[in-house]
């Protein structure tokens, strides 16, 4: 608004001045289309944001109108640190210097849930291709989806889980992220409660994590039709391309046990490499000595052949009744196995599973 000042006052004293002639109009003309011009370039440089990798994926979407989740909230460093402690702890040093009751005596968060992106294309679910994605990064295969970018979800608890939980305590978790974060806390973690500071502090800890315009993997075409949306004024289109890049949801479908456990999936063929894969980046995350389950496993023929001996018997330990359907807390011994619905883990990788421990117990390795 100054430039307009400034073209005001010069108007104003060349219409005042005693001698009008047509120099001093063509000048006038010259020194206004010169003040609009730069007006016009500065306002665009002010009002333009030119997004990045680095940009935050919510604020991008935020500036083109979408509005808040009910879960965005401001917070603080201490409570990212207090977050972030009882998700890889358990429990946090409160503000007061004293440590926190244990959200659960049995499990920390990590137990299921990775915190780092763990699927090569955010588009797709696929256990398949996150595989090789975590062996690569080196971390684990597991039951739970990412932390990473869950706070730019819309909504939790998808699909089949509403017949593992039920309609009342799915209907307040699906489209609630701390009502997740709740259910999680009391039936996943077999815990108490968590209180609303520590609630705000997960949250916290979640925003610290969400997702990066460099996690949607857009190549620099994609950013500069992003910055030209700003330009165009098409908010709806740019919030609907920009989702296109990414789940709004993490897909959960379950399935069972093959009819005959002797024939497995029919159809699909173990791969022992991968097989292998799966057994030391998910069986031996939570059954490894020291781990969080009472069933130990190591790298050995012991561990295998124990592992067979169950395979084909109609039990909940053969893995063919407990990667589908897992087990339940029971009184007196609340520690269980979570299941893996097909987004986590495939039918062809419970075949590779399979044929990996087949291998080790016939080589005797």
């Amino acid at each position: 608004m100054k430039y307009f000042a400034i073209i005001k006052k010069y108007l104003e004293f060349t219409l005042n001045s005693s001698i009008i002639n047509m120099k001093k109009i063509i000048v006038s003309i010259i020194v206004i289309s010169t003040v609009i011009l730069f007006s016009a370039v500065n306002f665009d440089e002010k009002d333009t944001q030119v997004w990045n990798g680095e940009s935050d994926l919510f604020e991008v979407l935020h500036a083109f109108g979408e509005p808040n989740p009910k879960h965005k909230n401001d917070f603080s460093s201490e409570q990212v640190r207090m977050g972030k402690e009882i998700v890889y702890e358990g429990r946090t040093k409160k503000t007061n210097g004293k440590l926190s009751k244990r959200v659960s005596k049995y499990y920390e968060c990590t137990t299921c849930h990775n915190q780092v992106q763990e699927d090569p294309d955010l588009r797709f679910s696929n256990p398949d291709t996150r595989l090789s994605f975590v062996k690569k990064k080196g971390i684990p295969f597991l039951q739970g989806t990412t932390f990473k970018g869950i706070v730019n979800r819309e909504s939790w608890y998808n699909d089949d889980y509403i017949r593992k939980y039920g309609e009342e305590a799915i209907g307040k978790a699906h489209n609630s992220l701390r009502e997740a974060i709740q259910l999680c806390a009391i039936e996943c973690s077999q815990g108490r409660p968590m209180k609303d500071w520590e609630l705000d502090a997960v949250t916290a800890y979640y925003w610290s994590i969400d997702f990066k315009l460099q996690d949607l993997s857009l190549t620099e075409s994609d950013y500069q039709k992003l910055n030209a949306f700003q330009k165009t004024g098409n908010n709806k289109e740019a919030i609907t391309w920009l989702k296109s890049f990414y789940l709004q949801k993490s897909p959960a479908h379950f399935f069972d046990a093959p009819p005959s456990k002797w024939d497995g999936y029919k159809g699909f063929e173990g791969d022992i490499n991968r097989g292998k894969d799966i057994y030391e980046l998910s069986c031996l995350h939570c059954h490894q000595p020291d781990g969080v389950s009472h069933y130990v496993l190591e790298n050995d023929i012991l561990s295998f052949k124990d592992i067979k001996r169950t395979m084909f018997k109609n039990s909940h330990f053969s893995l063919y009744q407990i990667i589908p359907y897992g087990t339940y807390a029971i009184p007196g011994h609340r520690p269980y196995m979570p299941h893996y619905p097909l987004e986590r883990m495939s039918k062809q990788q419970v075949e590779d599973l399979r044929s990996y421990i087949e291998y080790r117990t016939k080589n005797k390795i």
